[in-house]
């Protein structure tokens, strides 16, 4: 079993930084992508950033890209999301996630993430 522990989560003002954090247990992550996805109210849950086992290769969705930057260390088996120049539109809960596979592909859609974190919310003001 993985646990998934998100945290970093809050409230700001547009234009804010916050930098969530998602913590793994009971078992080594570091073959493994993790990938970061958000749920507004009403809204499907959507892909936001997803990193290969080294960190090495990252993908973004669009409307973050330039602005958010996932990383990770494996050595603390957590994996971090560093968000800058918020938007209210941003607002959701955000959640963690394991690939399902381990090796080098990243994955961005939720069916390819097999545990997930309780999620944190983060609420951006206008």
């Amino acid at each position: 079993q993985v646990q998934l522990v998100e945290s970093g989560g809050g409230l700001v003002q547009a234009g804010g930084s916050l930098r969530l954090s998602c913590e793994a247990s009971g078992r080594t992550l570091n073959v493994y992508s993790m990938g970061w996805f958000r749920q507004a109210p009403g809204k499907e849950r959507e892909f936001v950033a997803c990193i290969n086992w080294n960190g090495a290769t990252t993908s973004y969705a669009e409307s973050v890209k330039g602005r958010f930057t996932i990383s990770r260390e494996n050595a603390k088996n957590t994996a971090y999301l560093q968000m800058i120049s918020l938007k209210p539109e941003d607002t959701a809960v955000y959640y963690c996630a394991k690939s399902r596979l381990y090796g080098n592909m990243i994955y961005r859609a939720t069916g390819d993430y097999d545990y997930w974190g309780q999620g944190t919310q983060v609420t951006v003001s206008s």
